[in-house]
């Protein structure tokens, strides 16, 4: 091989090395602008983010309305108990049951119905009866407990819809002999219905505060920003105290009782955030 040739070879060989070195560096040069990029992406959508989360910039006044419903209560509650006493559990079920059933007879004939009448309570339990054995010189025996027999008993919960009757038939479960009758209550149905009155109510006092306001400070109104409300009080029931205790006809006399029913208020409160310019 000649001087030529072996000078042919050796550019060859550089120009395939110089070649080779200008790929590896397109190469390197692509990933690190791969990166760049990503990178780059990231912290752009880090920044929009941040600027979606930043909160506009703008004048603000916040009013707070009031509104007030008075309503007179539409619902009467009231509950009662029937207890029998027996030697055996299943004789005391069923006194109880032949009690229950006349009780609910009575109720159900001057107007309550089926939905409105709810068990609340159903328990049966034993009745002990307690003998302290006789001392002796040197110690006291423990007394001994007696079985004397089960007791039955039956909670229930009755709503009147017309309050008008609520004396009637408290008259009328007391006549049939219940064990209890505990203090009555008298609420709106539908409570939500005075909210919803309350809140509108207390929407137009805030309008009309911020109206006032916006006229001193001699701005306008632009747009609502935020609001919240709550219920002081919510619908505050009238309870009358507990109409007797006892047992078979004692505990109420024939003579329905007079039950005033007083009047139920509802408040609503509103904070409201107006955007002025």
């Amino acid at each position: 091989m000649g001087f030529l040739s072996c000078f042919e070879l050796w550019i060859c060989y550089n120009a395939g090395m110089e070649t080779k070195n200008l790929q590896d560096i397109y190469k390197w040069a692509w990933i690190v602008l791969i990166i760049l990029a990503v990178f780059l992406g990231v912290r752009t959508l880090a920044s929009l983010k941040d600027l979606q989360n930043t909160s506009p910039s703008y004048n603000t006044i916040t009013v707070t309305g009031e509104g007030e419903v008075n309503a007179l209560p539409d619902l009467a509650t009231f509950s009662f108990t029937v207890s029998a006493d027996a030697n055996s559990v299943s004789t005391a079920q069923e006194e109880v049951t032949k009690k229950m059933d006349a009780v609910l007879l009575a109720v159900k004939s001057l107007g309550v119905e089926e939905k409105d009448i709810k068990t609340t309570d159903y328990s049966v339990y034993p009745r002990y009866s307690y003998t302290q054995m006789p001392c002796t010189q040197f110690s006291c025996p423990p007394g001994r407990q007696n079985l004397e027999g089960y007791t039955a008993s039956h909670n229930v919960t009755v709503k009147v819809r017309k309050t008008d009757d609520a004396g009637k038939i408290l008259a009328a479960a007391g006549e049939k002999g219940v064990t209890n009758l505990s203090g009555i209550s008298f609420t709106i149905d539908d409570p939500e219905k005075l909210r919803s009155e309350a809140r509108a109510l207390a929407i137009k006092n805030a309008r009309e505060k911020a109206g006032v306001l916006t006229n001193d400070l001699g701005v306008r109104l632009v747009r609502v920003v935020s609001y919240s409300d709550s219920f002081d009080g919510g619908v505050i029931p009238y309870y009358r105290e507990a109409l007797g205790m006892g047992g078979d006809s004692a505990v109420m006399p024939a003579k329905a009782p007079t039950l005033p029913t007083g009047e139920n208020k509802v408040k609503v409160v509103v904070n409201v955030t107006y955007e002025i310019r």
